[in-house]
């Protein structure tokens, strides 16, 4: 993977608060049918503008091994426009409960989260994908102030769309896997008509 960067801590440091764009189709693509929902970017997602883009996350490697998606992406070196258009072709959207970026998501505050909830449900309401995946329960708990919430397919919409929790795919959640992770990702793009 040659095109992979490489940065100091002193250069990721540099992008602490930063944003990263949504990937949302647009209006020529198909409508979103899957959301994926992170917590926030990390700093090496912010320093190259991709999603889940740490080289430890094991987001694409799941998504494709589940299925979900069907060409390999090197996140890590950061998504290719092909890459995007694919997910934007596919029906395929990643959003954040928050936005800025921080080294770990331990750093953000409950009112950033709880406000991160009501701008994703907005976003929801204005995008109408048919499920929208929050990875991450402890995030969705602390987002929408459900503390008892268990992951998986939630007992409540999410206005227009069904709503799921599915594993964070980190590599600080070490007790995932790319393959549990693969079979809960294969799960909500079933449930969004991708497979």
């Amino acid at each position: 993977m040659s095109g992979r960067p490489s940065f100091s801590r002193a250069e990721l440091e540099s992008f602490r608060d930063a944003e990263v764009p949504d990937l949302l189709g647009g209006p020529d693509d198909p409508p979103v049918r899957l959301l994926f929902v992170g917590i926030n970017p990390g700093l090496w997602t912010a320093a190259i503008q991709t999603h889940f883009a740490h080289p430890g996350n094991r987001f694409y490697p799941a998504l494709l091994r589940g299925g979900v998606i069907t060409e390999p992406v090197d996140a890590a070196a950061g998504m290719t426009e092909e890459d995007r258009a694919r997910f934007r072709a596919r029906g395929i959207g990643i959003t954040n409960l928050v936005r800025r970026a921080t080294a770990k998501a331990s750093e953000l505050t409950s009112e950033e989260l709880r406000a991160g909830g009501a701008d994703l449900v907005a976003l929801v309401e204005r995008v109408r994908p048919r499920v929208v995946a929050v990875a991450g329960i402890t995030a969705y708990r602390q987002a929408f102030a459900l503390p008892k919430a268990v992951p998986g397919r939630q007992p409540e919409p999410m206005g227009p769309a069904e709503l799921w929790v599915v594993p964070n795919p980190s590599g600080l959640n070490a007790h995932e896997t790319v393959k549990s992770l693969a079979a809960a990702y294969a799960e909500v793009g079933r449930a969004a008509g991708l497979l």
